[in-house]
């Protein structure tokens, strides 16, 4: 017999795990370059006074965008900041996980359904992204006809790995490296940072990290950065994929390190 009095449904955060959440939810926008609005703010604070609930704030953003019109030459995108900021924060309130592509694109999905029409499809054409970190060069990404094998097997690797015997640092380095090869897939056409971020941090909770606090919110644009030269080579300029610089960013993240994140650091000096 399953003794259901030992199951309990999930209930609303509380009020500091609201703050961090929405905290992190509008700090990761900052990897897209996006910007919240003050109405978002508003609603947010709202939900964190437990004035409304997660969903009620999620109802408001989306009616919000519905009934406001949007002028032709409106290209500052905060509407979906907005959108997946509470998309966000749904998720991170969420005590579920599965370490698996499909749990993946499921947060995709979650994260840019009604904004993307792409959300949660794993896209079939080839991708390039002018990085200011790389002064205009681009990261080569998986190609689209390898994306859902890579994919695959990058996560039966990790599902298989052991982490007994590791040091502290060694798990860190290692989950870093983990993010870093999935990030490199880029299986969307857009999103690929935030659903990557958002699963790191559901994964690394799943593992008994408490990460959802100021790390990720204010160093977004470092961590974005810090996956592009993690995965970038060009040995005819002398330049070497290198996860320095991530490495700093989860040791901040999970050990509590203070290395200093700037993004000044990671450009490549321009006569290179």
């Amino acid at each position: 017999m399953i003794d259901l009095d030992n199951y309990m449904i999930q209930g609303e955060p509380d009020q500091k795990e609201r703050g961090h959440i929405w905290h992190t939810a509008i700090g990761l926008q900052k990897t897209d370059g996006l910007k919240t609005s003050d109405y978002l703010i508003e609603i947010a604070n709202r939900n964190i006074n437990g004035d409304i609930t997660l969903a009620e704030a999620k109802e408001l953003i989306n009616n919000y965008y519905t009934e406001k019109p949007l002028h032709a030459n409106d290209d500052s995108r905060t509407d979906e900041a907005d959108k997946v900021s509470a998309n966000i924060s749904v998720i991170l309130a969420q005590k579920a996980f599965n370490l698996s592509p499909v749990e993946y694109i499921s947060i995709h999905r979650e994260l840019f359904n009604g904004i993307y029409k792409f959300a949660g499809k794993i896209r079939d054409y080839n991708i390039s992204k002018k990085e200011w970190v790389l002064n205009g060069e681009t990261v080569y990404y998986t190609g689209a006809n390898s994306i859902r094998e890579t994919l695959e097997y990058d996560f039966a690797l990790e599902k298989d790995f052991k982490y007994n015997g590791l040091s502290q640092i060694q798990i860190s380095e290692h989950i870093a490296k983990f993010t870093s090869g999935i990030w490199q897939i880029h299986a969307f056409g857009e999103g690929n940072t935030r659903t990557t971020a958002v699963f790191t941090i559901k994964y690394l909770q799943s593992l008994g990290f408490d990460v959802t606090n100021k790390i990720f919110a204010e160093n977004a644009w470092f961590y974005r950065n810090a996956l592009v030269r993690a995965n970038y080579t060009n040995l005819k300029k002398g330049i070497h994929a290198t996860q320095e610089h991530l490495n700093r960013f989860f040791a901040n993240l999970l050990l509590g390190e203070q290395n200093e994140l700037k993004n000044r650091d990671l450009k490549l000096i321009n006569e290179i």
